[in-house]
């Protein structure tokens, strides 16, 4: 299986980037696993609705340059569905088991994912209705992928 994670911009906090390099330590032995990162657009302090839907374009615009026409692409949205663990892991394994080995993920920027990039995905996943800096997202995102790869080899995961 392979799976790739998107994501508009950098880790910034050391403690981040610990936590995700673990957890791509240890997804290594269950799939390959890739995470892109895309340059975030810069803006000021206060943007108008009109500069934010300029931003979200433009990074939508670099996501899908990086989607193959293949992939099962998962959009990370407020808006999407939000799934229990065994759930994520029932659907993933349905996937994989009728033909789709390559499975990505999309993280928006600050201001989320643009409407091109919505279009495109095959299902929407919300982590919660909660907002939570996209950076943070990543991590939660990465023990996510991990506990549904223990939970569909049957091995033992922490509730």
């Amino acid at each position: 299986m392979k799976i790739q994670i998107l994501t508009v911009g950098k880790l910034k906090e050391k403690y981040l980037t610990q936590a995700s390099h673990e957890y791509l330590k240890r997804l290594s032995a269950y799939a390959n696993v890739e995470i892109r990162e895309i340059a975030e657009e810069k803006t000021n302090d206060s943007p108008s609705d009109a500069i934010i839907e300029q931003v979200k374009a433009k990074e939508g615009e670099r996501l899908l340059k990086h989607l193959s026409p293949d992939t099962y692409l998962f959009a990370l949205a407020i808006e999407g569905k939000t799934l229990s663990s065994p759930q994520l892991a029932q659907q993933i394994d349905h996937l994989t088991t009728y033909g789709k080995s390559h499975l990505t993920f999309v993280i928006g920027g600050s201001y989320g994912l643009s409407p091109a990039v919505i279009k495109r995905a095959d299902q929407l996943l919300s982590f919660s209705k909660l907002t939570f800096p996209h950076q943070l997202i990543r991590v939660f995102l990465l023990e996510q992928i991990y506990r549904v790869c223990k939970i569909n080899r049957g091995e033992a995961y922490h509730k």
